[in-house]
C-alpha cells in the first residue's frame, strides 16, 4: 500500500484540479443566459469575469506561504470548501453585485490549488516523473473546462443557469470525503528538514524576487494566463454570439479544443520524460516544449479567428489548444526543478499570482473590445501577440533548467 500512495495521492490531484476549472469556467457557460437576465453589456461581463482573478491572484501569494509552513492537505482543504460553496451559493444569488463578491470567494478559495499540488508533486515524484505527473494535473485543468462547456451547456440548456452553479457545487463538495479520509498529512519540508547545521532553513520572498528564472517563467505564464484565460471565459460567447452556434452545439464543438489539449498535455509529459530518461537535459527538453507550444498555438489562434468557416474555425482551434497542450504539460515541471522542495510552494505562488495577473487582464479587455468593436477579431489578435511574446521570455530568461542553489535563513527561535 505504501508504493500506491503517491498514486492516489494524484488521482485525487488530477481530480480537484478537474473540478477547479469546472467551477470556475461556469460562469461562461452562463453569459448568454445571465447576461439577458440581468442586463449586463460585455464590458460589465468582462468584468464578472476578471473578478475571479483579482482574489485568485492576490492570494497566490499567502497560498503558496501557507503551504510551504502547514499541513498541506488542511490547507487545501479549507480552500476547496471555500470554492465550493462560493460555486453552489451562484445558483440561488441574483445580481451583478452578488455575483462579483462570490467570483471574489471562489478566487480565494482556489488560490491555494497549484501551490499544493505543486508541493505535493516535487515532494512524491522525481525529475524524470514530473513531466507525467504535471501532464495528468494539467489534463485534468483542460478536462474541466471540456466538461464545463459540455456538461453544463447542456444542463443549462435543459435546466436554466441556476441548476447548473447547484449541480456543480454540490457535486464539487463531494471531492473532499476521500480526500481527508485518504490523503495524509503533508509536513512542509522546508520546516520540517534540517539544513547541514542541524537548523531549519527556509526560502524567502526576497530571495524569489531576485531571481532571473522566477521572472522568466512567471513572464510566461502572464502571456499563457492572457490566452488561456481569453478561451475559457470568452469561447462559449463567441461561438454563440459571432459564430452563431446553438447552446447545444456550443457545449459539443465548443468542447472539443479542450479534450484535444487534455490528451497532447498528457502525452507531452509522457514524451518530455522519456527524452530526458534517454539522455537529453531537462532544458533541451523542457523548453522545446514550451517554446513551441507557444508558437503554434499563436498561429492557429490566430488563423481561427479569421477562417471563413465554422468547421475551419472549429478545426483551428482544436489545432491551437493542442499545442498548448504540449507547453502546458511542461511549465510546472520547470518551475519545480528550478525550485526544488525548499521554494517549490513560494515559487508556485508568486508565478501564479503574476501569471493571473493574465486573467485579470484578458477577460476585461476582451469584454471591452466587443463592446466597442462589436467583433472577438481584435481580441484574438492579443491573445495571440501574448503567446508570442511568452516565447521570449522562456528563450531569454531561462538560461538553464536545472535546480538552483538557496542560500536559507535559519529562523529565530523562538
Amino acid at each position: 500500500m505504501r508504493t500506491a500512495r503517491p498514486v492516489v495521492l494524484l488521482a485525487l490531484l488530477v481530480l480537484a484540479v478537474g473540478i477547479n476549472y469546472i467551477d470556475r469556467g461556469s460562469l461562461s457557460v452562463a453569459k448568454t443566459e445571465l447576461s439577458l437576465e440581468f442586463d449586463l453589456d460585455s464590458a460589465q461581463m468582462g468584468l464578472l469575469f476578471s473578478a475571479f482573478f483579482w482574489s485568485y491572484a492576490l492570494c497566490q501569494l499567502a497560498a503558496g506561504w501557507m503551504v510551504d509552513r502547514f499541513d498541506v492537505k488542511w490547507v487545501y482543504a479549507g480552500g476547496f470548501l471555500i470554492w465550493s460553496l462560493a460555486t453552489l451559493a451562484m445558483g440561488v444569488v441574483g445580481g451583478f453585485t452578488a455575483f462579483v463578491a462570490l467570483r471574489l470567494m471562489l478566487g480565494a478559495g482556489e488560490s491555494v490549488a497549484f501551490p499544493a499540488t505543486s508541493r505535493v508533486i516535487v515532494e512524491n515524484f522525481a525529475e524524470h516523473r514530473r513531466g507525467f505527473a504535471n501532464a495528468l494535473v494539467d489534463a485534468g485543468s483542460k478536462i474541466g473546462p471540456a466538461s464545463s462547456m459540455l456538461l453544463g451547456g447542456l444542463i443549462v440548456a435543459y435546466w436554466g443557469w441556476r441548476a447548473m452553479f447547484l449541480i456543480l457545487g454540490i457535486a464539487s463538495l463531494m471531492w473532499l470525503v476521500p480526500w481527508i479520509a485518504l490523503a495524509p498529512s503533508h509536513r512542509s519540508r522546508t520546516d520540517s528538514t534540517p539544513d547541514d547545521t542541524g537548523e531549519r532553513s527556509r526560502v524567502g520572498f526576497a530571495q524569489l524576487l531576485v531571481r532571473r528564472e522566477v521572472w522568466g517563467t512567471s513572464l510566461g505564464f502572464f502571456c499563457l494566463g492572457y490566452a488561456w484565460y481569453f478561451l475559457v471565459s470568452w469561447l462559449p460567447a463567441y461561438l454563440e454570439e459571432e459564430r452563431g452556434f446553438s447552446k447545444e452545439a456550443m457545449a459539443v464543438f465548443g468542447s472539443l479544443p479542450f479534450w484535444a489539449m487534455a490528451a497532447t498535455s498528457v502525452l507531452g509529459g509522457w514524451l518530455s520524460d522519456r527524452w530526458i530518461a534517454n539522455g537529453s537535459t531537462p532544458t533541451l527538453v523542457r523548453k522545446s516544449f514550451l517554446i513551441a507550444g507557444l508558437l503554434f498555438c499563436a498561429a492557429f489562434l490566430y488563423a481561427a479567428s479569421i477562417a471563413p468557416s465554422d468547421t475551419s474555425c472549429i478545426a483551428l482551434l482544436i489545432l491551437a489548444c493542442a499545442s498548448l497542450g504540449f507547453y502546458s504539460s511542461n511549465a510546472w515541471a520547470v518551475t519545480q526543478t528550478l525550485a526544488g522542495p525548499q521554494a517549490a510552494g513560494q515559487w508556485s505562488g508568486l508565478q501564479n499570482a503574476i501569471g493571473n495577473m493574465g486573467g485579470v487582464a484578458s477577460p476585461a479587455l476582451t469584454g471591452w473590445i466587443v463592446k466597442e468593436t462589436g467583433s472577438f477579431s481584435l481580441a484574438f489578435t492579443a491573445a495571440s501577440v501574448m503567446l508570442v511574446v511568452g516565447v521570449f521570455a522562456y528563450l531569454f530568461l531561462l538560461p538553464k533548467i536545472a535546480p538552483l542553489e538557496w542560500n536559507c535563513r535559519r529562523p529565530s527561535p523562538t
